[in-house]
């Protein structure tokens, strides 16, 4: 077993750092709204619903961005395309603080949030395009733990917003984001896995099933982490009536244990295989979201939510263990088209969240829904493994042509 160091002198760790610094406050921008969401509720008394579609419409819209942006990253590079992302973002935080004063504004600029939820694809293909096969699971792990940007958002954004006003959060957002543009600028340098395709070439992901089988795990796993990340400052504030910063601080422990279990999710899926991680992963999914219908204490929903979060973070890093072995030429333009589809999960649940307590008087009904929801994709991904191993990936979903599957004699003809 390779030890870190190791990993980490197999590519260019400045890259990767670069690369999760990057997708870190983007992340933090893009769930900006959701952890303001009890300021902005009250300032507009905002219904339920209301709540529920301001806070999904930056996930929506960044879902919906981030495939462009792969495609763009493919012409100008990874490193150029995310130093143009960051440039329009402080623009945009600009328009939030000198502009937002109505309800209309808000959704808005929920749309200019979105341009940061754009990164994702773009940010893991750059910190992972210099590190070979067998290491991948764990560079993305790393870059894709820029998640943790959620736990910037929710730990500062609401005292600030207290201390001096939730539109001037924007203005700082702002001022921050000038700290990963310089290092992009500085450290990063341009993968070389990157190959001359046409563009037809380039979304092809886009028109085989495995695309699709991908982006509806990562709508269970990403997409309950952003929307859940986004809803749980509300849910905490409604539910336990909690002030607004403790919301914060709540959804603060949730959030940090699914993006630093990210890593974790991406180291054992490449030594046990992504396939083997995602199973266990969802059935852990599966159970937090049931036991959550219960309503228990304070105490016991934040750790059920900590657990919850764990096994979708993990259930992100797996995921991306598999897609470079899967499309290993066009990862960026691959992890973007999943990412907006498991996006669009993210942007979902707040929806169903919302509708479920104002029109039932309880968030029950929207954890029920997404647990049922992943039971039918691990049910499904129990028969697509069927197909993949063997063809482009090993037993339980490790690299093909390892020396030890090789021994095993475990390995079938790969098909095109």
């Amino acid at each position: 077993m390779a030890s870190f160091k190791t990993v980490m002198k197999s590519g260019h760790p400045p890259t990767l750092f670069a690369a999760f610094l990057y997708f870190d406050f983007c992340f933090a921008i893009w769930v900006l709204n959701g952890a303001m969401g009890p300021f902005i509720t009250e300032t507009y008394k905002l219904t339920p619903a209301q709540t529920g579609f301001m806070i999904s419409l930056p996930i929506l819209a960044g879902a919906l961005m981030r495939f462009p942006l792969g495609i763009l990253a493919q012409y100008i590079g990874r490193k150029n395309a995310a130093i143009t992302e960051m440039g329009v973002i402080m623009l945009a935080m600009a328009y939030g603080y000198l502009f937002v004063s109505s309800y209309n504004d808000v959704l808005a600029m929920g749309v200019l949030l979105g341009i940061a939820g754009a990164s994702f694809g773009v940010a893991l293909s750059l910190g992972s395009g210099w590190y070979p096969p067998e290491h991948k699971g764990l560079a993305m792990g790393i870059a894709g733990a820029g998640n943790s940007g959620t736990v910037l958002a929710v730990l500062f954004a609401p005292p600030l917003a207290q201390a001096y006003g939730w539109q001037t959060t924007y203005a700082f957002a702002g001022v921050v984001m000038l700290l990963p543009l310089v290092v992009m600028i500085v450290l990063a340098k341009e993968p070389p896995d990157a190959e001359h395709q046409s563009f037809k070439e380039h979304v092809s992901c886009l028109f085989t099933k495995d695309g699709w089988a991908f982006s509806l795990i990562y709508v269970i796993t990403f997409g309950g982490f952003v929307g859940l990340s986004n809803f749980l400052p509300t849910f905490f504030y409604e539910q336990f009536a909690v002030t607004k910063v403790e919301a914060g601080r709540l959804t603060m422990l949730a959030a940090f244990m699914g993006s630093g279990i990210r890593i974790v999710g991406g180291y054992f899926a490449d030594r046990m295989g992504g396939i083997a991680v995602l199973s266990v992963v969802l059935l852990a999914a599966i159970a937090t979201f049931l036991s959550l219908t219960a309503t228990p204490s304070l105490a016991l929903t934040t750790l059920l939510f900590m657990l919850c979060f764990a096994a979708l973070g993990a259930g992100n890093g797996a995921l991306f263990q598999l897609v470079p072995l899967r499309w290993p030429n066009n990862t960026a333009v691959a992890g973007s088209m999943i990412g907006e589809v498991g996006a669009l999960g993210g942007a979902i649940l707040p929806n169903v969240m919302g509708l479920s307590k104002q029109y039932t008087g309880s968030f029950s009904y929207g954890f029920i829904g997404y647990a049922a929801f992943a039971a039918i994709v691990l049910g499904c991904l129990a028969l697509w493994q069927r197909k993949w191993v063997g063809s482009w990936v090993g037993p339980r979903g490790k690299a093909l042509g390892t020396a030890a599957e090789a021994e095993q004699g475990q390995l079938r003809p790969a098909t095109a």
